[in-house]
């Protein structure tokens, strides 16, 4: 790439502007990615997996992944009710 007729200060301007175009794209990606990360995570949970989109918002984000850290995952409830129902949860007589 030529950059001759560039002169000084453009060439430094062009190079930041490059620069943070590169960042505000890494950025965007690792978002994207995170969010998707987290609406796995609460589909796998049994929670709706719309509450990762949440994660976006600041201050709610942390709100979010406390509820999901102390609550109990739905999940759970229905193998705890699984196990209830089979009789697997009791001890065998033996």
């Amino acid at each position: 790439m030529d950059c001759g007729h560039i002169v000084g200060g453009e060439a430094t301007a062009v190079l930041i502007a490059l620069m943070g175009v590169m960042v505000a794209l890494t950025a965007i990606i690792v978002t994207v990615i995170l969010t998707l990360a987290y609406c796995r995570i609460f589909s796998k949970a049994g929670f709706c997996w719309a509450w990762g989109l949440l994660m976006l918002v600041p201050i709610v984000n942390m709100v979010v992944l406390l509820v999901l850290t102390f609550s109990d995952w739905p999940v759970l409830r229905e193998l705890r009710q699984l196990r209830q129902q089979s009789g697997a949860g009791k001890p065998q007589a033996g």
